[in-house]
């Protein structure tokens, strides 16, 4: 996985199971002649899947509006929140060349599992493709590929489980749930990296790409869009 890829990304051959129909619509923030941010809801596809029930995605319902437009990165489907989608190709070369320099500033929120004591941390533990049960990615020490995150505590909700916003330095697949899960406070809900009760403590996987700031490939003004996550408040 190259860091030009954003956080939790389905791999690139899409999924052959038939996903359950989202029908939550997708939210415009940004639109101009290059670019398009968007917020995908969770449960949504970035892109379509192998099998023939899986082409409602993100990006087709895009298309239908504007058929130039192409993703440039993905989130997985079960996380929520903001995509940069480019309407040309010399937009689409520029934000991918922006995510592989890091150039593109992005924060998460996902609540964790139980008390997280550290108002701050970094981890920096690297990830490798768990092949035999991929998509599942593993900590190896042996050739994995670096990848860090930043977080920080914002308090505890009210059945004290701790809210997080994390700032991804590298992008590596499912870094934000393996790395959450490696200190001991796996994202609520995710199907992966969550032991039982904290995959049971929520219906869906409480991560949300909340926040992207980078500046604009054409117009050089810095752009900054935030959307709070719905489990947020």
């Amino acid at each position: 996985m190259s860091d030009s890829q954003d956080i939790d990304t389905l791999p690139s051959t899409g999924t052959d199971f038939i996903v359950p129909h989202c029908s939550e619509a997708i939210t415009y923030l940004h639109r101009d002649d290059d670019l398009l941010i968007v917020s995908k809801p969770a449960g949504l596809l970035s892109v379509p899947g192998r099998h023939p029930d899986n082409k409602d995605c993100l990006i087709s319902r895009i298309n239908e509006i504007y058929p130039d437009a192409s993703i440039v990165h993905r989130l997985d489907m079960a996380t929520s929140g903001l995509m940069i989608i480019a309407r040309h190709p010399e937009s689409h070369r520029a934000v991918s060349r922006m995510f592989q320099d890091r150039k593109i500033y992005k924060e998460y929120q996902a609540i964790v599992f139980g008390h997280v004591a550290s108002i701050e941390g970094f981890i920096d533990l690297p990830l490798a493709c768990d092949w035999p049960n991929r998509p599942r990615q593993e900590l190896n020490f042996d050739y994995g590929k670096h990848a860090q995150t930043h977080f920080e505590y914002c308090g505890t909700n009210e059945d004290g489980n701790s809210k997080l916003r994390l700032i991804p330095i590298t992008g590596r697949s499912h870094q934000l749930r393996v790395h959450t899960a490696s200190i001991g406070h796996p994202i609520l809900g995710c199907e992966f990296y969550a032991h039982p009760a904290a995959k049971a403590a929520a219906d869906r996987l409480l991560l949300h790409a909340s926040r992207l700031r980078f500046t604009h490939p054409t117009s050089n003004i810095e752009l900054d869009i935030s959307l709070p996550a719905q489990f947020w408040s």
